[in-house]
């Protein structure tokens, strides 16, 4: 932000380490630019995915990780209905409170606050996500005009080098906990990997690693930059206007 590589506070949402759609979505209500968000956020996981499952690959002397989705699962008719109504009831009031970035918010709390409680059960087939997936890719990638486009390929490598020094720093991190949490280097690595939750659950299910280890230190680190990468954001957005 301080060296102008993309305008105004959309570097601060760009570079959040984790939370990728939910920074997309909540920088658009918070006034940055939506597109080269989206832009900073998907070359992080893009990066983080590549580097994890290859370090994974050297580790364990493979050159193939692979995973298969099932696209079409068999569908528990009553949770799949409370999941829909969850969506359905969710968006409208987050759209009549007018909260910012409660499309995602609001459904995201009250899921977690309604399942963890043992009242509900959320069934999201592959084909559901899939389709969401695709909408809020197009809406998102239909609003990239020349300008933007050009844009981001002239701060690409700038954006880039900070990508990579974040990945260099949660590297750091892994050498730490690995020493701490008395954990292989490569579970450390995973589990210190900033971001592409799903992606790293991938390389963590087709290597041998702790599991349970990895997604728990991933589900951590993505409630911890979804709590706390919004309102430094806002921090700083302020701050910024005040010094300007």
């Amino acid at each position: 932000m301080r060296f102008h590589v993309v305008p105004g506070t959309t570097a601060l949402w760009g570079s959040s380490p984790g939370a990728a759609l939910t920074m997309t979505l909540m920088a658009e209500a918070y006034g940055a630019d939506v597109r080269l968000v989206a832009f900073m956020q998907y070359l992080r996981v893009v990066c983080v995915a590549l580097v994890a499952s290859s370090i994974a690959q050297i580790s364990i002397g493979s050159h193939h990780i692979s995973s298969s989705i099932i696209w079409f699962p068999t569908i528990h008719p009553l949770p799949f209905i409370e999941t829909l109504a969850l969506i359905g009831v969710t968006i409208p009031l987050a759209a009549w409170f007018k909260i910012p970035a409660g499309g995602i918010l609001l459904p995201l709390g009250i899921g977690v606050i309604l399942q963890d409680f043992g009242w509900l059960d959320i069934e999201l087939p592959s084909w559901l996500l899939a389709i969401s997936y695709t909408l809020v890719g197009w809406s998102i990638g239909l609003r990239f005009s020349r300008s933007i486009v050009l844009y981001a390929a002239r701060s690409f490598f700038r954006v880039l080098g900070s990508i990579l020094t974040l990945i260099l720093l949660c590297s750091g991190l892994a050498v730490i906990l690995a020493k701490t949490a008395h954990v292989d280097l490569l579970t450390a690595y995973l589990a210190a990997s900033p971001g592409g939750v799903d992606s790293i659950a991938v390389v963590a299910a087709s290597s041998p690693v702790d599991m349970p280890f990895v997604m728990g230190m991933q589900t951590v680190r993505f409630v911890v930059v979804l709590l706390t990468a919004p309102p430094i954001a806002r921090y700083l957005s302020r701050k910024k206007d005040r010094d300007s």
